[in-house]
C-alpha cells in the first residue's frame, strides 16, 4: 500500500483566473492505494457523504482509469468538498502520485498534472489544471497550454471558510464572457505584480496583485458576508483578499506577524453578516508527498 498526502490548494488568486494556483501547507487529503483487479473507492473524513464512490464519478477513479492502474483507493478527506480549496484536485493529485508509484509508471510531474486534470473534469466538467498543478508540484504555479511554471514562494496566508456552499459549476456560470480593454489591462498589470511578488516573497506585492474587477465581484455575490470579511481582514493588516478558487473560501495575504489577527477578523467579518466561519493561518506549501 502507498499513501500520499495531497494538499489543499487555492486557484485563480484574483488576477490569474484558470492560470494561477498555490499549494497550502494545510489542510490536506490522505490517499492510499493498493493493487486490485478493478478500481474501488472508499471515502472517509470531512464531507465524505458528498463524495461519490463510483470510480467513474470520482476524480481519483478517473485518474486510475487514465493510468490503467486499477486499485482499491481510500481517501481520507481533510479538504472539505465545495470549499474553493481544491478538494477534488487533492484527491486526483494524490491518486495520480500514488498510483504512478504503485505501478512504477515513472511519469514526469508535469505529465501527472495533465492526468490529474482529467480527474478534475469529473467534478467540474472541465480538465483545468490550476488546482492540480500546485497540488502535485507545490509552491506557486502558472499553468499554460504549452507548459507549467513553478516557484517555491514563501508568503504568509490565511484561509477562511464560511459555512455555506458554492458549487464550481454555479461559480463558472456567473463568470463574465467578455471584458473591456481597460479591465484587461488592469488584470494583466495585477497578474504581473502578483508574479513578481511571489518571486520576491513579498506579501505587499502579492496582495496588490490579487485585485481584479471581473471574475471576483461576480463570484463574491454568491458568498454571503464576503464584503464584510474583506474589510475586516484589510483593517487587521491583510495586504490583499480574494475568493479562493470557486469559493466560498476566502484567501488573505498578510505579513507573518499579522496572520492570527487577520484570521480572527475574517471570522468576525462573516459573523457580522450572520454567517458562521472558521479560519486558520497557513502558508504556501509542498505538493503531493508519499508518506
Amino acid at each position: 500500500m502507498i499513501t500520499v498526502r495531497a494538499p489543499a490548494t487555492s486557484a485563480n488568486l484574483g488576477s490569474g483566473f484558470d492560470v494561477f494556483g498555490v499549494a497550502l501547507d494545510r489542510p490536506a487529503d490522505l490517499v492510499s492505494v493498493e493493487r486490485a483487479a478493478e478500481t474501488t473507492i472508499e471515502v472517509t473524513g470531512m464531507g465524505a457523504q458528498y463524495v461519490p464512490e463510483d470510480p467513474a464519478k470520482n476524480t481519483a477513479g478517473v485518474v486510475a482509469d487514465a493510468l490503467d492502474a486499477p486499485a482499491h483507493i481510500r481517501i481520507d478527506k481533510g479538504v472539505r468538498p465545495s470549499s474553493g480549496l481544491g478538494s477534488s484536485a487533492s484527491s486526483a493529485a494524490g491518486a495520480a502520485v500514488a498510483l504512478d508509484a504503485l505501478y512504477d509508471r515513472q511519469h514526469t510531474p508535469e505529465e501527472l498534472v495533465r492526468i490529474a486534470a482529467e480527474g478534475e473534469a469529473a467534478a467540474s466538467g472541465d480538465a483545468h489544471a490550476d488546482n492540480v498543478a500546485p497540488a502535485i508540484l507545490g509552491g506557486f504555479t502558472v499553468v499554460r497550454e504549452d507548459g507549467i511554471e513553478q516557484v517555491d514562494a514563501d508568503v504568509p496566508l490565511v484561509v477562511c471558510l464560511p459555512e455555506i456552499v458554492v458549487s464550481t459549476r454555479d461559480a463558472r456560470d456567473v463568470v463574465p464572457q467578455s471584458a473591456s480593454i481597460e479591465d484587461l489591462v488592469e488584470t494583466v498589470g495585477a497578474a504581473a505584480t502578483l508574479t513578481v511578488g511571489m518571486c520576491r516573497d513579498d506579501p505587499a506585492q502579492v496582495g496588490r496583485g490579487l485585485e481584479e474587477h471581473l471574475v471576483t465581484p461576480a463570484r463574491a455575490a454568491l458568498v454571503d458576508g464576503y464584503d464584510a470579511a474583506c474589510e475586516a481582514a484589510r483593517n487587521a493588516g491583510a495586504t490583499g483578499v480574494t475568493i479562493s478558487g470557486a469559493g466560498p473560501a476566502v484567501l488573505a495575504v498578510c505579513r507573518a506577524g499579522d496572520r492570527r489577527r487577520v484570521a480572527s477578523e475574517l471570522v468576525e467579518g462573516f459573523e457580522s453578516a450572520g454567517v458562521d466561519a472558521t479560519s486558520y493561518p497557513t502558508a504556501i506549501g509542498d505538493g503531493a508527498t508519499i508518506l
